[in-house]
Order: structure tokens, then sequence, then C-alpha cells
């Protein structure tokens, strides 16, 4: 088992990260550690600290 705590996302990141689909700004959802693009309808994954940032690998919002 690791008990190695899971590397924090960077929320400075988020003043040059856009959407790669819309090109519109993204919000930081803390809980489920995705960034969240409304007008695109997708969330994108944060991995170790590492935002995802492929549409491939976004979750469709509900």
């Amino acid at each position: 088992m690791n008990d190695a705590p899971t590397p924090e996302f960077d929320r400075r990141m988020l003043e040059a990260l856009i959407c790669p689909q819309t090109q519109q700004t993204l919000e930081y959802d803390a809980r489920a550690q995705e960034l969240v693009s409304k007008p695109a309808g997708l969330a994108f994954p944060i991995r170790n600290g590492i935002p995802i940032m492929l549409v491939d690998e976004a979750r469709a919002l509900d």
C-alpha cells in the first residue's frame, strides 16, 4: 500500500490553462480534482497534481 501524499494541483496554473475545445477559462473543482469547462460541458481530470487537458480524457458534465 502506498501512503505517499498525492501532489497538490497548483492553483496558479489556472491563470495559464484554458479549455482546449472552447479556449475559455476553467474552474477548479478541488473535491473532484478536475478542471471544469462549463461552456464545453467537460471536466478534465487532475492526476498526481497534473491536469490532463485532453478532450478524450475528459468527463462529460451531467
